[in-house]
C-alpha cells in the first residue's frame, strides 16, 4: 500500500493524546500500532514467538558454528560412522514438541478469545461485493450503506491514496463491536490491522468476529483476499469516535441511509456510479 501523505507522524500523534492513525508507511517495520485490546493481544502473541524464533536461530547457528570447527578433516580425519544415538533422538523429538505445546496454548487461545465477540454493545453487518463493501447497523435503526474507494485524481489534502473511502464504518471508542460477515459474490476478507481484526466474507455463509478500539482515531484497511481483477481496491475505513458523537452521528445516518423499497437510496445510487466507473476502468 502506497500512501498520500506520511501516516507515520500521524500515527506517532496517536500515542500523545491525538487522534490515532492506523495505517501502513515507508520502511515501517514490525506490526502497525495497536489502536485496541485485540491486536494488543496479537502483538504479545507475536513477542512470544519472535523471542522463541531468535533463541532457536541462535542455539542452531552455535551448533552449526561448533560441529563446523570440531568435526573438520583436520582435527578429524577419521569420521564416526555412528548412525543412531537414543539420547540425542529422544532429545530432538521432544523437545519440538514442547516448543510446539508453548506456541499452542496462547494461539489457540487467541484465536477462540477473537472468535466471540462478549457483551457487545454494537453490531456491525459487514457484506463484502464486487468490489466494495457494504455495512449494516440493526441495532441502532438497521440502517446499511456501501462505501467506496475515493478516486486518486478526487483525493483531497491529507487523505490517503487507496485506501479512502467515501463513507467510513463508524464506530464508538471503548466498546466491543461484533462484527458479522458474509459475501454477496466471492470470497473477500476484512482486514483491518491495526484493530486485530481479519475475517473472510463467505457467500451463503455467516461469520462473526469482534473489535475494540481504546482510542479515538481512524484506522485503515483492505481486502487481502485474491477476489477478482479490483481486488486490490477495496479499502477499508473505521472511524472511532467518542460515544455521544457515535449516537449524534448515528441519528443523521438513520435519515441519510433511509430504506427505500427494501435498499439503501444513497447507497444503489453510489453502487451505479462506481460501477461505471470501474467498467471504464477495466476497458483502458
Amino acid at each position: 500500500m502506497s500512501l498520500h501523505g506520511a501516516s507515520a507522524l500521524a500515527q506517532e500523534a496517536g500515542a500523545a493524546g491525538q487522534p490515532m492513525v492506523g495505517a501502513p508507511h515507508a520502511w515501517a517495520l514490525g506490526l502497525q500500532p495497536a489502536g485496541g485490546v485485540v491486536k494488543e493481544a496479537i502483538h504479545d502473541f507475536n513477542q512470544l514467538v519472535l523471542w522463541i524464533i531468535i533463541v532457536i536461530t541462535a542455539f542452531v547457528g552455535a551448533l552449526l558454528a561448533w560441529v563446523i570447527w570440531r568435526y573438520r578433516a583436520e582435527k578429524n580425519p577419521v569420521p564416526s560412522r555412528t548412525s543412531h544415538h537414543t539420547l540425542l533422538e529422544v532429545a530432538w523429538t521432544v523437545l519440538p514438541v514442547l516448543i510446539l505445546v508453548v506456541i499452542a496454548i496462547p494461539s489457540f487461545r487467541l484465536i477462540y478469545w477473537e472468535d466471540r465477540a462478549v457483551d457487545a454493545e454494537v453490531t456491525v453487518n459487514v457484506t463484502g461485493r464486487q468490489w466494495y463493501w457494504h455495512y449494516a447497523y440493526p441495532d441502532q435503526g438497521n440502517f446499511a450503506f456501501d462505501s467506496y474507494p475515493i478516486q486518486e485524481a478526487d483525493l483531497k489534502p491529507g487523505q490517503l491514496r487507496n485506501l479512502t473511502v467515501d463513507e467510513p464504518l463508524v464506530i464508538p471508542v471503548d466498546t466491543n463491536i461484533r462484527v458479522i460477515t458474509t459475501g454477496q459474490d466471492v470470497i473477500h476478507s476484512f482486514f483491518v490491522p491495526s484493530l486485530g481484526v481479519q475475517k473472510y466474507t463467505i457467500p451463503g455463509r455467516t461469520m462473526e468476529t469482534w473489535m475494540r478500539a481504546d482510542r479515538v482515531g481512524t484506522f485503515y484497511g483492505q481486502c487481502n483476499q485474491i477476489c477478482g481483477t479490483n481486488h486490490w481496491f477495496m479499502p477499508i475505513v473505521v472511524r472511532a469516535v467518542p460515544k455521544a458523537e457515535f449516537e449524534a452521528w448515528t441519528a443523521a445516518a438513520k435519515q441519510r441511509f433511509a430504506q427505500v423499497g427494501g435498499a439503501p437510496a444513497v447507497a444503489t445510487a453510489g453502487k451505479a456510479e462506481a460501477d461505471t466507473t470501474q467498467l471504464a476502468d477495466l476497458r483502458r
